[in-house]
């Protein structure tokens, strides 16, 4: 069987994007032709009428160049950035804090580990959910086009925003000082979730990584898989 991928970069070599959406149209297309061949070998042809059958939906490969940079350079960056990182990672991150409401909610406590002087909370339930929500939001991610650095960006969405919204009470709580001339309480509570943050921060993350990476790993094995079809 023709390695598909290794065709498909020969011709598509000089297209104008970079390496990242290169690589990307490069493992779509191959992954197209490969279905297409798999569909005419399961038709009963011989391998090289299967062949030439898949090339002929290529025609004209500079015209395939063409339009890729067209229908590349047409879509809103934003918009892809809204499909591929922020609507997966919100919907992971809203995801876990309705599991972690919910477990609160029917009574489930959390496990208490001392670690250097400090007493670690965990739900442990919420914490096996996590890699899944992660390779949820990844998987989301990667079905919208998006890169496997943005698809991991999207599986540690949570993690991220929670250690973003610790980082504003600093900056929060001193403008609020100056205003109102009196000591609150913005960063001594930030200041203390940093320095605790290995339950709600470190561990999570680790967690949601952990499940983004087990979905990168199953879809590239997924498309490899494909590469022994009808071979």
């Amino acid at each position: 069987m023709p390695d598909w991928q290794k065709l498909v970069r020969q011709r598509l070599s000089g297209i104008a994007l970079d390496a990242e959406e290169k690589d990307e149209v490069q493992v779509e297309l191959a992954a197209h032709l490969e279905e297409s061949y798999d569909v005419f070998c399961k038709e009963g042809l011989p391998e090289k009428e299967a062949v030439h059958r898949t090339f002929e939906q290529v025609a004209d490969w500079r015209d395939l160049q063409r339009r890729i940079l067209i229908a590349k350079r047409s879509g809103h960056p934003m918009q892809k950035r809204i499909q591929q990182l922020w609507i997966p990672g919100f919907l992971t991150m809203a995801l876990s804090i309705v599991f972690l409401v919910t477990l609160q909610k029917l009574g489930f406590d959390p496990r208490m580990v001392s670690w250097r002087d400090s007493d670690i909370f965990f739900y442990a339930p919420w914490l096996v959910s996590l890699p899944f929500l992660g390779a949820f939001g990844a998987y989301i991610s990667s079905r919208a086009g998006g890169s496997r650095r943005t698809a991991l960006l999207a599986s540690i969405f949570p993690a991220l925003a929670l250690t973003l919204t610790f980082l504003l009470m600093f900056p929060i709580g001193f403008i609020v000082e100056r205003i109102i001339g009196s000591q609150v309480d913005f960063s001594i509570v930030a200041a203390s979730l940093l320095r605790d943050g290995i339950d709600w921060i470190l561990v999570p993350g680790a967690a949601l990584l952990a499940g983004g990476l087990l979905a990168q790993f199953l879809l590239s094995k997924r498309l490899g898989s494909r590469h022994v079809a009808c071979s």
